[in-house]
């Protein structure tokens, strides 16, 4: 596993990495946990958020240089990669402003003399994915070096130079070595960091099936861990919802990010046989106004895929789709152009025993289903392993949020594509993993609630 810099927009192989070695390595999880012993876990909180503040600070100022880095290396449209920096500031204001109050000890009202107090874990280990190069670690480390915990962070190998500029903020803002540590690690080294017993908590962001190797890993050695997985998000369009805008929400939460995202919507649903038609109609025109270009390009609207390696994985997924009998509405094959791009997609007729009806298609691939009933649409919705997030679209809100109530999801977004915010847990059930990160919830993963007791 190299880390490198391959411009998606071009293929074009731009900088390489090296590898921290195993006496690297071991130095660098030294150090992370000397310091927490030593200093960090001490600090008063209000010194571990100033700096914490400052870092956001030089983020916000030097924004520009962030995003150019995001979409040199994931393909990220640039005006996105504007917006993936504007959340991670968010993400620093929010707990700079509120992180004290959250982690305050807490009085137990059956008892006064009796409080429980907010301590940090230790040394964190986080193992983050590319699609969000800012936001991924935003979500871990923020809050939790203000809770007083140091965390090595493992970036995706195809990010290194987005990994290096969110590590140079913390080190830029004064903040102490070990506190916040990039890792260019293997896959074997990254194994041995779970086993060792100074590591006291894990967190993933990734596929069902890194989040399978993690959590065995971390289970044996009796680790807290939180994994955030993968997801086919469903998108049930009832029989009160405005055709036009729910499509037009769709058509965001499919596409945003070239559709690589864990809570993009990946399923519609739509109750009724003549507004499914229509429904179908309307994603078929929007799919085909959509500009697939340059991602620095201002009119691009659908930019690259990531990798050779994504693109081709899904190429596979549309064509074993179709030997399976679903159709392809539209769309469905490689843009003859330099660089890494789809063009988007539509796929109907995915039956139970289509493979597709249970995958999660990372990139701008929808699935499109039409049912009879809401009971149907409630029923495909919950029928696959994946829980993450789910969609309604309703003009009655009361009846949208009842029928959010029965989607077997972490969250659900009535109609609106997907509003992801600081204080606005993020996580999910089932295959797509448990924990949470964001708002007071994210905070309190990696702390140890103690209760204080004194006699009476």
């Amino acid at each position: 596993m190299k880390f490198h810099t391959v411009n998606p927009a071009t293929g074009e192989l731009l900088k390489e990495f090296p590898n921290q070695t195993d006496a690297e390595i071991a130095q660098l999880l030294d150090h992370a946990h000397e310091r927490f012993q030593r200093d960090w876990k001490w600090r008063p909180i209000s010194d571990r958020i100033a700096l914490v503040k400052k870092a956001g600070e030089i983020l916000k100022e030097k924004k520009e240089h962030f995003a150019q880095l995001a979409t040199l290396e994931m393909g990220k449209i640039a005006k996105f990669s504007l917006l993936e920096i504007d959340l991670v500031v968010d993400i620093f204001e929010y707990y700079v402003a509120h992180a004290e109050e959250m982690l305050a000890a807490k009085n137990i009202e059956e008892e006064k003399d009796a409080v429980i107090l907010s301590e940090p874990f230790g040394v964190i280990l986080a193992i983050e994915p590319w699609n969000f190069p800012y936001y991924q670690l935003a979500r871990v480390a923020v809050p939790q070096i203000i809770a007083g915990n140091v965390v090595l962070m493992k970036h995706a190998e195809n990010v290194p130079q987005c990994a290096l500029a969110f590590a140079s903020l913390f080190q830029e803002a004064g903040l102490p070595e070990g506190v916040y540590t990039n890792l260019f690690s293997s896959i074997e080294q990254i194994g041995r960091l779970i086993d060792d017993f100074r590591v006291r908590g894990v967190a993933l962001t990734g596929s069902e099936r890194a989040g399978i190797s993690v959590g065995e890993r971390a289970g044996r050695n009796l680790k807290k861990v939180i994994l955030e997985l993968g997801g086919s998000d469903p998108a049930l369009v009832l029989e009160g919802a405005s055709l036009a805008f729910a499509a037009d929400q769709i058509i965001m939460g499919r596409t945003y990010n070239s559709g690589q995202g864990c809570v993009n919507i990946k399923r519609v649903i739509v109750v009724g046989q003549e507004r499914g038609e229509k429904m179908l109609s309307l994603l078929t025109e929007r799919f085909a106004a959509i500009q697939v270009g340059d991602p620095h390009d201002a009119s691009t609207t659908l930019g690259p895929l990531v990798s050779e390696r994504a693109l081709e994985g899904l190429l596979k997924q549309i064509a074993d789709a179709k030997d399976a009998g679903a159709t392809i509405a539209f769309g469905g094959k490689r843009v003859d152009r330099p660089g890494f791009y789809l063009e988007p997609t539509i796929i109907t007729g995915i039956t139970k025993d289509n493979p597709l009806y249970k995958q999660e298609a990372f990139g701008p691939v929808l699935s499109f289903y039409i049912v009879d009933s809401e009971e149907q649409a409630i029923a495909l919705a919950n029928a696959i392993d994946y829980g993450l997030g789910g969609y309604v679209f309703d003009e009655n809100i009361d009846h949208a949020k009842e029928i959010a109530g029965k989607i077997e999801s972490g969250m659900v977004y009535i109609n609106s594509c997907f509003s992801d915010a600081p204080y606005l847990p993020f996580g999910g059930i089932k295959n797509s993993g448990f924990g949470r990160e964001l708002s007071a919830l994210g905070i309190s993963e990696f702390v140890n609630r103690k209760m204080v007791r004194v006699a009476p």
